[in-house]
Parts: C-alpha cells; sequence; structure tokens
C-alpha cells in the first residue's frame, strides 16, 4: 500500500475493518462504518510497541506520519483464504497464531480483518441454495471466510519508536 499508487493505510484500514478513521496526514476521512460481512477485527502488537496502537487510527496515522516521501510505502497486505470447515472460534484461533507466529514475532503491527460474505448472483444480491435472491441471513450462503492483514513496514525499536526502513543493497559486478 502506497502514496505512489494513490493509497493510504488509513483508508485500507478503514475499508478492511469496516471503520470511520480520518487520515491526519491528508485530512481525508474515510467511511466504511456500512460495510457488511465483516466477522472480526484485531490489532496484534509486539510487546514492544506503543499500547496505543491498540487503536486502528492512532497506529496507522502513526505510520502515514512517519513516512515523509509522496511515494512510499506504507504497509503490505496479506490476503488469506480461512478453511471453510472450522467453527469461526477455530478460524480465528488459527489466524491469530499464524500472525503471531509469522509478522508480530518478527516486530510487525498487525491489523487484521475476517471477511465472510455471502454467495451472490450476478446482481450482487445473497442469494439461497437455490440460486434465489434473498434478505433473510439465515438463509444465505456463506463459504468464503477470507482475512485481510495489513502490515507494517517499519520495525520499532525498545522503545516503541519507529526506526529507518532497512537499506536496500545494490550489487554491481566489475567487467560486466
Amino acid at each position: 500500500i502506497s502514496r505512489s499508487a494513490g493509497r493510504s493505510a488509513v483508508a485500507a484500514a478503514a475499508y478492511r475493518s469496516g471503520d470511520i478513521l480520518t487520515n491526519e496526514w491528508d485530512g481525508i476521512t474515510h467511511d466504511y462504518s456500512k460495510k457488511h460481512w465483516i466477522e472480526h477485527t484485531e490489532i496484534l502488537l509486539p510487546s514492544n510497541a506503543p499500547k496505543e496502537f491498540k487503536d486502528r487510527s492512532t497506529l496507522w496515522n502513526a505510520v502515514e506520519t512517519a513516512e515523509k516521501s509522496s511515494n512510499a510505502q506504507l504497509a503490505r497486505e496479506v490476503e488469506i483464504a480461512l478453511p471453510i470447515e472450522l467453527s469461526p472460534q477455530e478460524r480465528l484461533r488459527l489466524l491469530r497464531d499464524y500472525v503471531l507466529e509469522n509478522f508480530v514475532s518478527k516486530g510487525m503491527c498487525a491489523d487484521f480483518a475476517v471477511h465472510n460474505p455471502p454467495l451472490t448472483d450476478a446482481k450482487g444480491r445473497p442469494i439461497d441454495i437455490n440460486g434465489t435472491p434473498i434478505n433473510d441471513i439465515s438463509q444465505m450462503i456463506f463459504q468464503n471466510p477470507h482475512a485481510h492483514i495489513l502490515l507494517t513496514m517499519r520495525p520499532l525499536d525498545r522503545e516503541g519508536n519507529w526506526e529507518p526502513k532497512s537499506n536496500t543493497v545494490y550489487l554491481c559486478k566489475r567487467g560486466r
């Protein structure tokens, strides 16, 4: 998620979580409070992260503020499918373990949302088992549980301050 592509970490977090968040970097408020089918949202932090980063707005505005460049990469996203055979609680436990082991243990702050939209017809209307458009949630078919994981790009020092991104190393081969 980078500014050069016209994107914002705050907007991405608001969309995935179904929240209303204001980006302090550009002053734009992103309202996705009417977004449906979000089963769960959560922020997991390394032990050295400021506790106020548990607040989505605080975390992603801190990321936006740390990046000065107009073409900065603000965050990265991982989207994963979750096994439909597991219960929502089992999927959440599996997801938490995955995020903690693969990202938070490496020093990244992770903001994730579990989405599970119903099957829809060609017009985007939820359908029942017969393919008939329906408004009754108990008759809808939910077969696409997945998670969006937003991750910070910069490591945090022991005091919880952003450190520089790692430097890119260019290798030159002489005589070529």
